[in-house]
């Protein structure tokens, strides 16, 4: 760590920015589940086929092709809303929109036809994954230095947890009393945290001038200025990082894998072992709450005093070992157990999660903050995507020669295991980058 390094203390975490930021990453994480666990949970309380249910969770790829329309982000104001700023007036036009998308899902329901409502579902994504370019991009150009984007991240890490918490857990009470139309009209309406830190927020005026210099060197309506908003940013990105930049967008790329391919199967474990749904719903809420709230914290100090690079680093061996930690549920699933081995992984994924983003936001530049970010994000989750999908086949094919219990403890060391390669691309670019390990 080099010396003179600042020190953070606890009050730095209640600063503005960081207090803005954890609003910022609430409105982030509130519609992500609205139109993806929860709105599944809504549609097959209703009766609705199982086949529907997964051709409307589909509206969920808006999330992963965000990259395609970022540049318009980076170039263009929002007529109107000019006066926030480029960044704050893109967020605080999602956020209306996808308010407004919640309160027409609840209008809609599934008794006027699962076309209007998921064409409404796919409106709230849409502005959604728009939103998260501009938080992202927010968040990246107002840190004054490295130091103060890790705690930026922390503060976005825990708002947008909480959203899911809320938007996962919190909501089936509620819609058990009130109904799921009155539900969605409620979580429309909570959006208003957002719009309230967005005006609050101060535009990041330093990415301003960059942006505004480069609007008015070649605008983009001419063919300079179309292909600078289009390609600029990716071409910027591999000028930036040179031949690391391929080894940088590998090892994202499988940073993730652990988290994403495992996912599919905790549920279906826990059904096969015979944990009611009251205890898994408890300890998730108790035990996991307090480790992703942990892991979260933890990632960001470890960003502050580690740098980046190493960071992130341990923040992947933290998820490798937190998912092989499953393995030992089969054979130890009393309820203390199941507490710890929870707790720890939620640990394991949160701390990596915050070190992952962390790191991906060093890696962006001025002007392009808004694209790049798209690309970084998008790339992460590609892979570990479409791995998930052949996860239960995994099982079902270790189940004959070892039994359905030995099988889930295999695929779970597994799945830890593929991880490793993305440790090691993180070791082998530390050593080609030796500057990014002090940022």
């Amino acid at each position: 760590m080099k010396a003179g390094r600042r020190r953070y203390a606890f009050r730095d975490y209640l600063n503005r920015r960081v207090l803005i930021m954890l609003a910022l990453g609430f409105s982030s994480g509130l519609p992500f589940l609205m139109v993806g666990n929860t709105f599944g949970y809504w549609l097959r309380d209703e009766g609705t086929a199982l086949s529907a249910i997964g051709f409307l969770s589909w509206v969920g790829i808006a999330y992963s092709l965000k990259f395609l329309w970022a540049p318009l982000l980076d170039r263009l104001d929002v007529p109107g809303l000019a006066w926030l700023g480029r960044r704050r007036g893109w967020i605080a036009l999602m956020q209306i929109v996808i308010a407004l998308g919640l309160v027409a899902m609840a209008l809609s329901g599934t008794e006027h036809g699962l076309a209007r409502l998921g064409i409404c579902a796919l409106v709230v994504a849409f502005a959604s994954s728009t939103q998260d370019i501009a938080i992202d991009a927010w968040r990246i150009e107002s840190a004054k230095d490295k130091d103060e984007l890790g705690l930026l991240t922390s503060g976005y890490t825990v708002g947008y947890r909480t959203a899911l918490l809320m938007s996962e857990a919190v909501i089936l009470p509620i819609a058990q009393r009130i109904g799921w139309n009155w539900s969605y009209i409620l979580f429309g309406c909570a959006m208003a945290a957002g719009l309230a830190a967005t005006l609050f927020a101060a535009e990041p005026l330093r990415a301003d001038k960059v942006m505004a210099e480069r609007d008015e060197e070649a605008p983009l309506w001419t063919p300079r200025g179309f292909f600078d908003a289009v390609a600029g940013p990716f071409i910027a990105f591999f000028q930036a990082h040179g031949a690391n930049a391929l080894l940088m967008l590998a090892a994202i790329s499988l940073f993730q894998l652990p988290n994403f391919v495992s996912g599919p199967m905790y549920n279906p474990m826990y059904v096969d072992l015979g944990l009611s749904k009251d205890m898994v719903g408890a300890v998730r809420g108790s035990f996991g709450l307090v480790g992703i709230f942990a892991g979260v914290a933890a990632g960001g100090y470890l960003s502050l005093r580690l740098g980046l690079m190493r960071a992130v680093m341990v923040g992947c061996l933290g998820q490798i070992l937190g998912t092989m930690l499953y393995a030992v549920l089969p054979f130890a699933h009393d309820p203390a157990s199941f507490a710890v081995i929870m707790a720890l992984d939620n640990f394991g994924i949160a701390m990596a999660g915050v070190t992952l983003v962390a790191y991906m936001s060093s890696l962006t530049s001025l002007g392009y903050t808004a694209t790049q970010y798209a690309l970084l994000s998008s790339t992460y989750a590609w892979a570990g995507k479409i791995l998930k999908g052949f996860s239960g086949s995994v099982v079902e094919g270790l189940t004959p020669g070892l039994g359905l219990m030995n099988a889930y403890a295999v695929f779970f060391i597994g799945c830890g295991a593929i991880g490793v390669p993305a440790l090691i691309l993180f070791l082998v670019l530390a050593g080609k980058q030796a500057p990014l390990t002090h940022r």
